[in-house]
């Protein structure tokens, strides 16, 4: 690789970060993230970056405004030292779930962390599944939008599934649950969430067929699991034979844990997007799969000004 591409990180993923290093054969850049006594965040590049291309890997996950600050500040203090380029690599971009206002005077904080991440000095934008593939357009400048699917399904495959069937907790996910099921070959099933009244619990319809199969629920992510542990009793009661899910980013905040153990899943399949080690450690269930070599592959490209998008052909 060029002497003229740099890698950097905050602390929201430095494990992730190590990995994409060690991939491309370039060092982490010397950088340090401090804080003052009142929590104010600090940044010092401590290596000559002029006329650099500059990759900042630095997920936006828990605590999510922490380390959007840092990676704003980081991309300032590159900005101010003469980077030629400076691509965010965002693995899991934060507040992506606020896309759109389904109500009355709520921002659109996805579009807001767009703008913050251009005016900070943003060239390009290196992100894995966006919640909502809209997103992009939130953007004025460039943006790679890569997707987790070929690290979960190369993991998928070698399990040797039986009768397998993939399966959308939910009609928005459909589409990301089709494109699995045709790439394993697998059958298709949906689960409908509705409630029969207010502040009744949700009633889960089974639509398709997965008696005496092996299901997988597909999401972009868990957050607190509900609906996961849900579903997958769900597919349990209807008969399913063994029941796993799969998602891109474990964001497993608040109960998720107690409900994953407490549920039928067998296996939760995701991806290190979102640093994992403690958690894994109190859920057995857990498999982590890296995306250090898919993100090593886009960056290396992106340096090399070849094509991203044949990564997915």
């Amino acid at each position: 690789m060029s002497d003229r591409i740099k890698l950097l990180t905050g602390n929201a993923n430095r494990p992730l970060a190590v990995k994409v290093s060690e991939h491309i054969g370039v060092p982490l850049t010397d950088t340090t993230v401090n804080r003052f006594s009142d929590g104010e965040i600090t940044v010092q590049i401590n290596e000559n970056i002029r006329g650099c291309d500059v990759f900042v890997i630095q997920p936006t996950c828990a605590p999510v405004n922490e380390n959007i600050m840092e990676l704003l500040l980081i991309i300032d203090a590159l900005k101010r030292a003469s980077a030629k380029r400076i691509t965010a690599v965002i693995p899991y971009y934060g507040y992506a779930r606020q896309d759109r206002k389904v109500q009355p005077r709520v921002p659109i904080s996805s579009k807001l962390v767009a703008d913050l991440l251009t005016a900070a000095g943003t060239n390009r934008v290196l992100t894995i599944d966006l919640h909502a593939a809209q997103i992009q357009g939130f953007f004025d400048i460039p943006v790679d939008h890569l997707y987790a699917a070929p690290v979960l399904l190369d993991y998928i495959k070698k399990c040797n599934f039986e009768n397998l069937a993939i399966v959308s907790p939910d009609a928005g996910g459909v589409e990301r649950a089709r494109a699995f099921a045709k790439r394993l070959n697998a059958s298709l099933a949906i689960v409908d969430k509705r409630r029969e009244a207010a502040n009744v619990s949700k009633v889960m319809n089974v639509i398709g067929n997965v008696e005496g199969r092996d299901v997988i629920l597909l999401d972009d992510m868990i957050d607190t699991a509900g609906t996961i542990a849900q579903a997958a009793q769900a597919l349990h009661d209807n008969g399913a034979r063994r029941v796993f899910a799969a998602c891109s980013h474990a964001v497993l905040s608040g109960p998720a844990l107690d409900r994953i153990n407490g549920s039928v899943l067998e296996e939760v399949i995701t991806t290190d997007t979102i640093p994992l080690d403690d958690k894994v450690n109190a859920c057995k269930k857990l498999k982590v799969l890296s995306v250090s070599r898919l993100l090593a592959d886009a960056i290396r490209r992106i340096h090399e000004e070849t094509s991203v998008s044949s990564l997915f052909v």
